[in-house]
């Protein structure tokens, strides 16, 4: 049985799911399952992390960490944007994202977001 949010969202009554451009879930849908008992209920589609460096992202400056760094700042100092801090942790391979700053000295890797080409080396 849907619930009732289901069935005004498949009505388009209430808009599905979506998320501001900043967003790692960016264009991502949902999907629906129907359990045993004839519940649906609507999730999120799975996102995985792409593999980082080279083909998946183009690195455009490197940051070096220093004590009191913190992901939103560097991305703010970066991107423009402190949310966009889940762009470093894809482009460096974390998957906690306290980790890209708790050793002074590590080098991380600023990128365009994926999918995005950078300029070809000359």
């Amino acid at each position: 049985m849907k619930s009732p949010l289901d069935s005004m969202i498949q009505m388009g009554v209430v808009p599905s799911v979506s998320f501001p451009t900043d967003s790692r879930y960016f264009g991502w849908s949902t999907q629906t399952y129907t359990g045993p008992d004839g519940q649906m209920v609507t999730y999120l589609q799975r996102r995985f992390v792409p593999q980082p460096g080279p083909p998946n992202f183009s690195t455009m400056a490197t940051h070096t960490v220093r004590n009191g760094d913190r992901l939103d700042l560097i991305a703010a100092k970066y991107y423009g944007d402190p949310l966009m801090a889940w762009l470093l942790c894809d482009a460096n391979g974390a998957t906690r994202p306290e980790e890209l700053v708790e050793t002074p000295g590590r080098v991380l890797n600023i990128t365009l977001p994926q999918g995005t080409p950078g300029v070809p080396s000359a």
